[in-house]
């Protein structure tokens, strides 16, 4: 429980929300409404939302890394009946869940993408490298960071497969994959409409609605 809880609060920083503040600007108000570090790349700039990516990929790093291996330095992993793999994926799920549902903003938060980028990091590197080059093709040819997360993150599971994770961190980061796809389920709209901003393009104004 004390891990759920020290993850959670960790992940739940709104670094975007945070940094766009300190700039005058609320910026759930602007672009897309999202806290994450693409729509702060689009309206802040390119430095805050680089920013903004590492800061929330060093949340979910720390939460694993540091958070959960502190907490078993106090509590015994095995009377608690949960492995010390268990510690770490309970660590990032909630991390994630803190930055996508962060209690300090009604529990309206980002996408956890760069969050689950830090917490892939520390649990299963390799195949973070696997999703990381999926969404650099899908970037490079289409321009939507978007597309290029979704197809990155339906990819992970079978990353997780090919490096040879455990059957439990296939199960988790499936789990991780239905979260990131539900969280853009307003940017698949856009996309299936013909309305999703790409990097670099001209920003598309949205539809007017029918009288």
């Amino acid at each position: 429980m004390v891990t759920i809880v020290v993850a959670y609060l960790l992940g739940s920083i709104p670094t975007g929300f945070l940094v766009a503040k300190a700039r005058g600007i609320d910026i759930r108000t602007v672009g897309s409404g999202n806290i994450g570090a693409t729509n702060v790349f689009r309206h802040l700039g390119t430095r805050a939302g680089v920013f903004v990516l590492l800061a929330d990929a060093l949340k979910g790093w720390l939460a694993v890394v540091v958070g959960s291996n502190l907490i078993c330095a106090w509590v015994d992993p095995e009377a608690s009946g949960l492995s010390r793999e268990w510690f770490h994926i309970l660590a990032g799920v909630s991390a994630v869940l803190g930055h996508n549902y962060t209690c300090w903003l009604s529990f309206k938060g980002g996408k956890g993408i760069a969050t689950s980028a830090g917490v892939l990091l520390a649990l299963v590197w390799p195949s973070l490298l696997i999703i990381f080059a999926v969404w650099v093709v899908v970037f490079a040819f289409t321009r939507f960071v978007s597309l290029a997360s979704i197809c990155a993150a339906s990819s992970l599971p079978f990353a997780a497969w090919l490096t040879g994770e455990s059957t439990t961190m296939i199960i988790i980061t499936a789990a991780m994959t239905l979260l990131a796809i539900y969280k853009h389920k307003a940017n698949i709209k856009r996309l299936l409409n013909g309305t999703e901003n790409r990097i670099g393009g001209k920003p598309i104004a949205p539809a007017a609605p029918k009288p």
